[in-house]
């Protein structure tokens, strides 16, 4: 089959590779319809490319037919359309019950000391192959993939394989009351998706936040107030001053650990890049160093007792945090990758014909799995006004 392939830093290409088989009872083969680029996907693309490996296959926002199941797997069978969640869970360990997937006690990587296994995601969650291809093996099928119905467009459903449940998990984490006050920091998929949900849950006042034209016109389109980053020297005053002068009840960052603002820790990104691989890969995991200009901003920006819900990924392990402010302000913070399938009963009915999230716009692209290194360059580039690329085999 054809995949997305990782070979180096900004170097991803299609390759033929070795066609997926059912090898446990819990497994499935989906054939992929579509996949996501995610901004996560970015990150191997650049800063942590130590931890991948030659050949690794790219991917981790799926959708597609059940080809063949394991005789473990009773509640789906070939034909079957479904979603499958980013994280590898199975459903019935301590974890799972508690609603909390991306910590599953059967997939944990815990070589590395990480939660569940991903797909397509570095060594540190387990290195299974991705899915950004023709084909995909789905272990715990038994639990992990959601069946949809027939008939609409891929993107209705696709969505709920991350972007949705992310963005609904920053909301909820956030914590922002009925008629209070939320700004999103970065307006790429998820902070995107987040303005949406926030609204459609009841906050009065959301503010996207980007530097991006094409994002902060999505935004502002669907409701949300904006604010462009390079306008303004002092963007957590400009926030207060929208929110009676005390900053709002809640701050998502949806940007992490690429974000701009943070020279001298972008120059220690891109030295470990081109450090040995071993070398590189212990740097990274113990010792690296993100660029947390979003984050600061955040904990300046929201009020005192106000909450910061994290979604954007971060790496780091030897990051500086303003312990003091963070007490004094007595600021919630809280964060994690999505438990998918928590918050998918919450989801899946607003997946109707209304479209009140608006899913069936929201990829900005559709580019065939060939054109996937170039699919990679714009995204990361941000050129022709790329948000959301689906990649369809």
């Amino acid at each position: 089959m054809k995949a997305a392939v990782w070979h180096g830093r900004r170097d991803v290409r299609v390759d033929e590779v070795a066609d997926p088989a059912v090898r446990e009872p819990t497994d499935a083969v989906v054939r992929i319809t579509s996949s996501g680029l995610c901004g996560s996907d970015l990150h191997l693309y650049e800063i942590l490319g130590p931890m991948m490996t030659p050949g690794d296959i790219l991917g981790h926002e799926p959708m597609g037919i059940v080809e063949e199941v394991g005789s473990a797997v009773t509640e789906l069978a070939p034909g079957d359309r479904v979603v499958v969640p980013f994280q590898i869970s199975c459903g019935n360990c301590f974890m799972c019950e508690q609603g909390l997937q991306t910590q599953c006690e059967t997939t944990q990587v815990r070589d590395a000391g990480m939660g569940a296994a991903l797909f397509g995601f570095t060594k540190l969650y387990g290195s299974v192959p991705g899915a950004q291809a023709e084909y995909l093996r789905v272990p715990q099928a038994q639990y992990g993939p959601v069946k949809v119905p027939d008939g609409a467009p891929d993107d209705r459903y696709l969505f709920l394989s991350d972007v949705l449940p992310t963005a609904w998990q920053a909301v909820e984490y956030a914590e922002v009351p009925e008629g209070g006050s939320l700004a999103v920091l970065g307006l790429g998929p998820i902070g995107d998706m987040a303005c949406r949900v926030a609204l459609h849950k009841g906050a009065g006042t959301v503010i996207g936040i980007d530097l991006e034209p094409e994002r902060l016109a999505r935004a502002r389109a669907r409701g949300a107030e904006v604010l462009d980053l390079r306008l303004h020297d002092d963007i957590a005053g400009a926030v207060r001053e929208r929110t009676n002068g005390r900053g709002p009840d809640a701050v998502i960052d949806a940007v992490g650990a690429e974000a701009h603002g943070s020279p001298a820790a972008k120059l220690l990104q891109t030295m470990s890049g081109m450090l040995p691989g071993k070398i590189a890969e212990r740097l990274t995991a113990k010792a690296g160093v993100d660029r947390l200009a979003a984050l600061y901003t955040a904990i300046d920006m929201v009020r005192r007792g106000g909450t910061i819900s994290v979604s954007g990924v971060y790496g780091g392990a030897a990051d500086p945090l303003p312990m003091l402010t963070l007490f004094d302000k007595q600021i919630q913070l809280r964060m994690g990758q999505a438990n998918v399938r928590h918050w998918v009963p919450a989801i899946l009915p607003l997946l109707n014909d209304e479209d009140v999230l608006g899913v069936d716009d929201f990829a900005t692209h559709h580019m065939p799995l060939e054109r996937t290194p170039e699919a990679y360059d714009m995204f990361q580039k941000k050129t022709d006004g790329a948000v959301k690329v689906v990649l369809q085999p």
